[in-house]
């Protein structure tokens, strides 16, 4: 694998087809929330990266089920029914969030899905409700395509280390909320409630997503408190001694900002074996958050995955 799969994805060159998608993604989210029985950590809100953009997988709906599809290769969003419905909404053109808001329910109404969902944007500060944003947004497609890009290799990677835990862990998720795609390990033990304070999401919310003790890792894209793509991990609650761990590899550290440490996307993309590096991160940063906090390391983990290869089993000794 060489660093062409990576793209460069500059933030302040995408930055407006970036919060374009991140609002129009959580008014999608939404749709899924409003119809799907919730699941723990959250885990029935998410999308997932597909070889064309971002699924919702299949929503419940009475006796039907549909599906909402960014399209970030032909850019369209395209939702079909379990009936044999389908609808397709152009993402180019230009447009509003109020406009692509009355559009996406339009479609989904047309279809016999008549969903309502919560009509203000989650995790953003000073949210503008969708019906009444009327801003005109960007929306560029080689800038959309080349994000996914990134994010097809970013999920593949991460699916690759999530083999290597016996315990609980997510599958790799996008969040549209904080709009970043995420990885989570637990460690089986309950964590003290969440001081909560996330903007536009309740505590209650907050608290239930970090109810019990966690090493998770993701990447954003940028904006915020960096205004570059990277690649973070954290623990949850966060151990003595965690953020003075030495991690891997030598371009990563720790913002004290975020309490997380933090990889810069163009270091993975510049490496010679960028898989390899992120991998070295991810574990690196596991690791410290594990021994920090105590998990029972040999009990959790395992030898990463490989294709056709059955993971041995651990005899039981006799008691």
């Amino acid at each position: 694998m060489t660093s062409s799969a990576w793209p460069a994805l500059p933030y302040d060159a995408w930055k407006g087809t970036c919060t374009t998608l991140h609002l129009w993604t959580q008014i999608v989210g939404k749709a899924r929330v409003a119809q799907t029985p919730w699941v723990n950590h959250q885990w029935h809100v998410v999308l997932y990266v597909t070889p064309r953009g971002l699924t919702t997988s299949p929503i419940p709906y009475e006796d039907r089920s549909f599906e909402i599809e960014f399209d970030l290769r032909d850019h369209g969003l395209d939702i079909r029914s379990s009936d044999g419905g389908a609808r397709r909404l152009p993402l180019t053109g230009g447009g509003s969030v109020a406009d692509f808001y009355g559009a996406v329910l339009a479609a989904l109404a047309e279809l016999g899905f008549h969903v309502r969902i919560h009509g203000t944007p989650n995790e953003i500060p000073d949210a503008i409700p969708f019906r009444e944003d009327r801003t005109e947004r960007v929306y560029e497609p080689e800038k959309a395509q080349r994000f996914h890009q990134v994010l097809v290799q970013v999920d593949r990677v991460f699916k690759q280390f999530r083999t290597g835990f016996l315990g609980k862990v997510s599958p790799v998720q996008f969040f549209w909320g904080s709009f970043d795609l995420a990885v989570t390990r637990f460690s089986g033990r309950a964590a003290p409630p969440h001081p909560g304070g996330v903007p536009g999401l309740p505590d209650a919310i907050t608290r239930e997503a970090y109810s019990h003790e966690v090493s998770s890792a993701g990447f954003w894209p940028g904006g915020g408190a960096i205004d570059y793509p990277a690649f973070y991990s954290y623990a949850y609650p966060e151990p003595a001694g965690f953020r003075q761990a030495t991690v891997r590899p030598d371009a990563a550290f720790f913002l004290e900002s975020m309490g997380e440490f933090i990889l810069p996307y163009d270091s993975v993309r510049e490496a010679q074996r960028p898989d390899d590096l992120l991998l070295e991160f991810l574990q690196s940063t596991y690791e410290a958050a594990a021994q920090a906090s105590g998990w029972n390391r040999e009990e959790l983990e395992c030898e990463p995955g490989r294709p056709r290869v059955p993971r041995p089993v651990r005899p039981v000794s006799a008691a």
